[in-house]
């Protein structure tokens, strides 16, 4: 077994564990409580309709808001990165051979998989709460796990280089509001036809927009396309913007978390902590 086999089989098994865990005991009713929360708000809102065809805002925000949660692992794995750089788990990383290429395999196999459980909580009751999905079809899966794929390895290599810019759990704070202003104009709850043009073209460049189109062409019936930009899915733009996203962040996550790691030391974690206590007192 060669060194990158052993990182990777070490990796996967590091954030299978880590998602076990996530998912047992307390921290159970905290990872149910978003995708929960966002079922209720979908439950209000399935009978309010809106343009000629009639679909409901329900029907509509549905997709969307899986693809919400697909970026969110954006987020927690700047969080995560945050965290393991205060506690010093990163740098007990650093210490062992190809330990921050399995450790950012683990957080990639944990994040997804904490991903993929919200969608299942989201989607199962969604088909029965909301009308007007056309899923089922061959064509509807293809679609929706191309997306998916694309969309998971682009917002979280995101993720990986941005948290490794950031040295405290407070830092991470931060970029969660840029984050949350881009899924605001990104067309998840509402039709982004309904913005200023200036908007559109900022959120068409991110991947948070491409993953609520793509979950929508997947998801709903071929009328509800009348209420997006050109009334077109864009599968062949949606597909570039998030695999340009997905490119550059592989290429670039492990160069830039390799550079944060060799940084670490004992007493920069020790420094770090010495903040955190001071915060907490």
């Amino acid at each position: 077994m060669n060194a990158t086999t052993a990182a990777v089989r070490a990796g996967v098994a590091r954030g299978l564990i880590e998602l076990r865990q996530s998912f047992t005991g307390a921290e159970l009713l905290g990872q149910l409580f978003w995708p929960v929360a966002t079922l209720v708000a979908i439950f209000f809102l399935r009978d309010r309709r809106f343009g000629a065809d009639g679909i409901t805002l329900g029907t509509f925000a549905l997709p969307g808001v899986l693809g919400m949660f697909v970026a969110f692992g954006m987020l927690l794995v700047i969080q995560s990165l945050a965290a393991d750089r205060e506690d010093g788990t990163l740098l007990r990383a650093k210490a062992t051979p190809h330990g921050i290429r399995g450790y950012l395999i683990g957080k990639l196999v944990t994040v997804s998989g904490t991903i993929l459980a919200y969608l299942t909580i989201l989607l199962i009751p969604g088909l029965l709460i909301v009308d007007g999905l056309a899923i089922g079809g061959p064509r509807s899966w293809l679609t929706l796990a191309w997306v998916l794929l694309l969309g998971l390895v682009a917002t979280q290599t995101v993720g990986a280089i941005l948290g490794s810019l950031i040295s405290s759990p407070r830092g991470a704070g931060y970029i969660s509001l840029p984050v949350m202003g881009l899924i605001a104009i990104s067309g998840i709850f509402y039709p982004i036809t309904a913005l200023p043009e200036w908007l559109r073209w900022i959120a068409q460049a991110f991947p948070i927009y491409g993953l609520g189109l793509g979950m929508r062409s997947a998801l709903l019936s071929a009328d509800a396309v009348g209420v997006e930009i050109g009334a077109s899915w864009r599968h062949a733009e949606t597909a570039a913007v998030l695999g340009a996203w997905a490119v550059a962040g592989l290429i670039l996550a492990p160069i830039v978390l390799g550079r944060m790691a060799r940084r670490e030391s004992g007493s920069s974690v020790a420094e770090r902590r010495e903040k955190a206590l001071q915060r907490v007192g």
